[in-house]
């Protein structure tokens, strides 16, 4: 995954992995409880690689 800079505090990037799809939502559903994020991230797989990635963007401030 590419490097993302961002310019203000409490903006984050959060890279999850896990070892199922199901485990990763659940993952994903918990940040968005707690915090303002993009909302549900595409699942990818790496290949060659075990389990599961996605990528989600959270704003800490809210």
């Amino acid at each position: 995954m590419d490097a993302i800079h961002l310019t203000e505090p409490g903006l984050v990037v959060v890279d999850i992995t896990a070892a199922d799809e199901e485990t990763l939502q659940a993952a994903a559903e918990h940040h968005n409880r707690h915090w303002s994020t993009s909302g549900g991230p595409k699942t990818r797989r790496i290949p060659g690689e075990p389990g599961v990635t996605a990528r989600l963007y959270a704003d800490l401030r809210r």
